[in-house]
């Protein structure tokens, strides 16, 4: 079978002033269908910005990316929004959720765009909140929900269009330590159903959560667990 994400000598770079920054440097990874991977290393290490080119935010500035079996560079930018939203669903730090939209409101946003109608947006949206536990915050407005209730209002968003692959970056970053706690167990539960996760952190007690660690260093790898 092929892997549902192929990276071939991914490399990535961007231009700032009068110097070049190597973000990434012949990035090659394979994840199959079904995995939970960890990419893990320090600040600066370019894990988001691989993070970005897997979840199609970015493309490379050289090499060859292949997800579930379309080569990204070849996507128009159209099909490329198509994936994101159908394929990808993502957890960011930061949640990025419309502080003046409900919970329920939030939760809708990507199958809005999915082109979705109302009453089937209502139904998942409904159906996610109640998988991660927010079924009775429905009509709530994100600023009245503590840090650990919006990232799983973050995740049940990045769930509704059943993607393929869940991105996480730095999803505990702003939690307290239970409720990081209570959100990776989330993580844990969608593996076990056989979704793929990919998850990124500097942290190794997190990472140890994943089934396989990949190390990033300088952009480029440099050990796998």
């Amino acid at each position: 079978m092929h892997p549902l994400i192929h990276l071939v000598e991914v490399h990535k770079r961007y231009d700032s002033g009068d110097t070049e920054v190597r973000a990434l440097q012949g990035i090659s990874l394979d994840i199959s269908a079904g995995e939970y991977v960890a990419i893990m290393g320090p600040s600066g290490s370019g894990k988001s910005t691989l993070m970005h080119i897997i979840g199609c935010l970015d493309t490379p500035s050289e090499g060859e990316y292949v997800l579930g079996g379309e080569r990204v560079s070849e996507l128009s930018g159209r099909a490329l929004a198509r994936v994101r939203n159908r394929q990808i669903g993502f957890v960011f730090q930061s949640f990025n959720l419309l502080p003046r939209a409900s919970v329920q409101r939030n939760v809708e946003l990507p199958m809005l765009y999915a082109g979705l109608d109302r009453a089937e947006r209502r139904e998942r949206a409904c159906r996610a909140l109640e998988r991660v536990g927010l079924g009775h915050r429905l009509r709530h407005l994100p600023p009245k929900l503590s840090g650990g209730e919006r990232q799983r209002v973050a995740i049940a968003r990045s769930l509704v269009n059943q993607p393929a692959l869940i991105l996480a970056d730095e999803p505990t970053g702003n939690l307290d330590q239970k409720s990081g706690t209570g959100i990776l167990e989330i993580f844990d539960e969608l593996h076990a159903e056989g979704r793929t996760v990919v998850l990124v952190t500097h942290d190794p007690n997190i990472a140890s959560r994943a089934r396989r660690v990949v190390m990033i260093v300088d952009g480029r790898l440099t050990a796998e667990a």
